[in-house]
C-alpha cells in the first residue's frame, strides 16, 4: 500500500471480527512500527501484547472499577476537559459515531453501553499496551512525543495488512488493572493502548471519517514569496 493512501485511508476502528490475529503478523507490525523516529535515538517504547483470556481480565477488571464509580488511575496526566475548539471537534466526532450507530441524544442507555466499549476495547481480538521507560521521565515530555510517533507508526503499519486499530486512552484508565495483568515492570509507564483486530465492515461506526481541518488553519509558511 502506497503511503499516501494509508495515511489518507485510515480511520478508527470501533468494532471488530473475534478472528485471531496471527502473532507473526503483530511482530512484523511491530517491527516496521519500531521504525519511528525518537530523541536522540533513545526508542523509550514498550509494547505489551494481548489477547484471550489476560484481555478479558483487563476487560472485565476495567469496567468493573468504572461502573463502580472508581476515579480513573492513569499513569500519566490526564488532559482534563477539553474547551473551545478542542472541545467541539470532540463533540463534532461524537455526533458522528452517535448518529450512525442510531444512539438518540435522550437513550441514556445506549449512550452509557457505547462508552463502556470504549473501557472494554470495543472488544478487539488484541489489545496492546504501549510503555515507556520511567528513566525517560527525567526529560519532561519527549517520551510522550517518541510514543505518538510509534504508536501512529503501528495504526499505519496494521491498516497496510488490513487490520483497523483504535487509539484507545480508556483501554487504561484503570491502569493498575492493566499492570497486574499484563505484569507490567515497575520501571515503566503506561502511556496508552491500541486496539486491534480485522474490522468488522457491517459495524455502522467504522464508516465513520472524522473531519480534518484545511492547511490554512494549521500552517503559515514565512519566508515564502506570496
Amino acid at each position: 500500500m502506497e503511503l499516501e493512501q494509508a495515511m489518507k485511508g485510515r480511520r478508527s476502528i470501533r468494532g471488530y471480527k473475534p478472528d485471531p490475529v496471527p502473532r507473526e503478523l503483530l511482530e512484523e507490525i511491530i517491527a516496521l512500527a519500531s521504525r519511528a523516529p525518537s530523541s536522540m535515538n533513545t526508542q523509550p517504547w514498550h509494547f505489551h501484547v494481548l489477547t484471550g483470556e489476560p484481555l478479558e481480565r483487563v476487560r472485565q477488571g476495567n469496567s468493573e472499577k468504572m461502573l463502580a464509580g472508581v476515579p480513573p488511575q492513569r499513569e500519566i496526566p490526564d488532559h482534563g476537559t477539553y474547551e473551545g475548539v478542542h472541545r467541539e471537534r470532540q463533540v463534532e466526532i461524537a455526533k458522528q459515531l452517535f448518529a450512525a450507530m442510531g444512539i438518540a441524544r435522550e437513550d441514556k442507555e445506549m449512550r452509557q453501553d457505547w462508552v463502556m466499549r470504549g473501557f472494554r476495547q470495543f472488544d478487539a481480538p488484541v489489545s496492546i499496551v504501549v510503555t515507556f521507560d520511567k528513566s525517560a521521565q527525567m526529560h519532561g515530555t519527549i517520551a510522550h512525543f517518541d510514543l505518538g510517533a510509534v504508536t501512529f507508526g503501528l495504526v499505519l503499519a496494521a491498516w497496510d495488512r488490513g487490520l483497523g486499530t483504535v487509539i484507545n486512552g480508556q483501554g487504561i484508565m484503570q491502569s493498575p488493572v492493566v499492570r497486574e495483568v499484563a505484569q507490567i515492570p515497575d520501571d515503566q509507564v503506561i502511556m496508552t493502548c491500541v486496539a486491534l483486530g480485522w474490522p468488522d465492515e457491517e459495524f455502522p461506526a467504522n464508516a465513520v471519517v472524522s473531519r480534518r481541518r484545511p492547511v490554512s488553519e494549521m500552517a503559515r509558511f514565512i519566508g515564502f514569496p506570496e
